[in-house]
């Protein structure tokens, strides 16, 4: 219990040291730093304008981590992300030039502008956390997580990710609008000389490194979650499968990421154990992307957190 209250302290301090250029957004970056502890890539949605990107930089520098970002595009090839054979004329050889893939952390920025063989590649990469370059197999470093980003409001020239790519990302996270004082704060922060571009004048304090997160993840890992806790993300999980607007419900796969980002919230928050409070606040970053709708449902204006809602509100609560 000490070494858990210890990590929480740490973790914290890296929340803290986030804090200073990512106003607001608490919830986001709480939920963010749970994918990171579980080993896990996470989709966030929002609209442009919102930090998106700067949030990404921000958790690599504090970590310590390398960051890569790539501009998905309908011309990006696979070769662009994982990288090609090179001819080396000094040589005379063959040399393998790596692409932006490999880095600690990867932010590929408006995913779903690029052709489905390109998603391909990166999702490769994200299950197999390898990648085959002209037919031989590289490992990427570790750690290595995905942040990808795509605009909820624009969908022309635009190619959706399949259903089996989604259900790679073990969030799916919303930014939305701050309040009107965390925007106010935002406009003070930039009045003062804060420049985007310029995050190393910030000073950020790298909180830990590559080691000292796997050591956090093992922890995260061992963390022990009581029979009546576990029955409980069951009966939620099964209940997505039988709700009468949703054509497809979560998967075993779902219930196992419900468990894992359940264990790295209680970690975050200073506790040995997992409670149902955690298990209900990552529901629906950890189930809403892998769900089906059916017709009948948008019709009636539903989407997948009000459908969660209603099964969270009515699946009994462990005591």
């Amino acid at each position: 219990m000490v070494a858990v209250e210890q990590i929480g302290d740490s973790l914290q301090r890296v929340e803290e040291q986030i804090g200073r250029v990512i106003i607001g957004q608490q919830r986001v970056v709480q939920h963010a730093l749970c994918a990171l502890l579980a080993d896990g890539h996470i989709l966030i949605e929002g609209v442009p304008g919102l930090a998106k990107t700067l949030l990404v930089r921000v958790i690599a520098q504090t970590l310590g981590l390398q960051f890569r970002r790539v501009q998905f595009t309908p011309d990006l090839m696979p070769s662009d992300l994982i990288g090609t054979t090179v001819y080396d004329a000094r040589s005379g050889e063959f040399r393998v030039r790596y692409g932006p893939i490999f880095a600690n952390i990867v932010l590929a920025d408006e995913v779903n502008r690029t052709p489905p063989k390109t998603q391909s590649a990166l999702l490769e990469a994200m299950e197999e956390r390898r990648v085959t370059i002209d037919g031989v197999s590289h490992a990427l470093p570790e750690p290595f997580m995905v942040f990808a980003t795509q605009n909820p409001i624009e969908y022309e020239g635009t190619y959706p990710l399949p259903e089996a790519q989604l259900d790679r990302f073990l969030l799916k996270l919303v930014m939305d609008y701050p309040s009107e004082e965390e925007e106010r704060a935002i406009l003070q922060l930039h009045d003062s000389g804060f420049r985007v571009h310029q995050l190393e004048q910030v000073g950020l304090t790298p909180v830990m490194d590559g080691e000292a997160l796997a050591r956090i993840r093992a922890v995260v890992r061992a963390v022990p979650v009581a029979d009546a806790v576990r029955d409980y993300i069951l009966e939620i999980v099964r209940r997505t499968r039988q709700n009468e607007y949703l054509l497809v419900g979560a998967s075993p796969r779902a219930g196992i990421a419900l468990l894992l980002v359940s264990k790295a919230l209680a970690v975050l928050r200073g506790r040995g154990f997992v409670t149902p409070d955690d298990v209900k606040q990552m529901a629906l970053p950890v189930l809403r992307h892998r769900l089906i709708l059916k017709p009948e449902a948008e019709v009636e204006g539903l989407n997948a957190d009000r459908i969660l809602n209603s099964i969270l509100e009515a699946t009994p609560v462990p005591r």
